[in-house]
């Protein structure tokens, strides 16, 4: 959204969202042990789920936080029954304790990005899922925000983006919580992604951006100025529907 990246870039990302979520993977991609996920480790087992044996019963015993129901979560999210299992299931191995944590999070992150650092940028991530500030996400944090982004209305989408960008939660971005958005994306997608990127291209990004949020003037982009602008933009409504078809 901030930066519109090219085509081919969204097509890369997309190709690599893919990968991250088990019920998407073509069978010949390795298992989630080996090909691990940035989303996966918000997840664990559940006895709502996965107690369909007595190796998962007894996995069930070491969990420190268990999920809500899945009748429950049905309700919450916009995904099916066996959108959660596969999900849950996929994702279980990844985080035995039942949530995860920022440095997990980033480290997990980081496997999808060698060619960069995207520590930051999984940062600002996280914060965006961990809903209620704990400094935690569980699989009820992970899944409703997955649903926002993936099924969600385009309002829900933007409203879950703008969110991502106001740093300080206040209500408004600011051009540095902006600056530091675009410099934690280059940081993220590295050299190979962006070979001629120069030292002021954040910033011309951040410029951009304003000019075209920022509708009075008067230094910060409100929740009433990104939803009118994007609404407005058709690359930006384009980009909203990048993952329709995800899962």
């Amino acid at each position: 959204l901030p930066g519109n990246p090219p085509v081919q870039t969204k097509k890369a990302l997309k190709q690599r969202f893919l990968k991250l979520l088990p019920c998407c993977r073509p069978k010949s991609i390795p298992s989630l042990s080996e090909s691990k996920t940035v989303l996966a480790s918000a997840v664990l087992s559940s006895p709502a789920f996965l107690a369909d044996s007595v190796e998962d019963e007894f996995e069930l015993s070491t969990v420190c936080h268990r999920p809500e129901g899945l009748e429950q979560l049905q309700e919450q999210t916009k995904f099916t029954r066996k959108e959660l299992q596969v999900l849950y299931r996929g994702f279980k191995n990844e985080c035995p304790s039942g949530i995860v944590n920022e440095e997990n999070f980033k480290q997990i992150y980081s496997q999808f990005f060698p060619q960069g650092d995207s520590s930051t940028y999984a940062t600002f991530l996280f914060n965006a899922f961990d809903t209620d500030h704990d400094g935690s996400v569980s699989f009820e944090d992970f899944v409703s925000g997955l649903s926002t982004i993936l099924r969600g209305t385009i309002d829900d989408r933007l409203n879950w983006a703008f969110n991502l960008y106001d740093l300080n939660k206040d209500g408004c971005i600011t051009r540095e919580e902006m600056l530091d958005i675009m410099k934690s994306i280059y940081d993220m997608m590295g050299k190979y992604t962006y070979p001629a990127m120069r030292e002021e291209a954040p910033r011309e990004h951040v410029e951009n951006f304003f000019q075209k949020m920022d509708r009075n003037k008067d230094g910060v982009v409100t929740i009433e100025e990104f939803l009118e602008s994007c609404q407005k933009d058709e690359n930006i409504m384009r980009s909203m529907q990048l993952f329709d078809s995800v899962i």
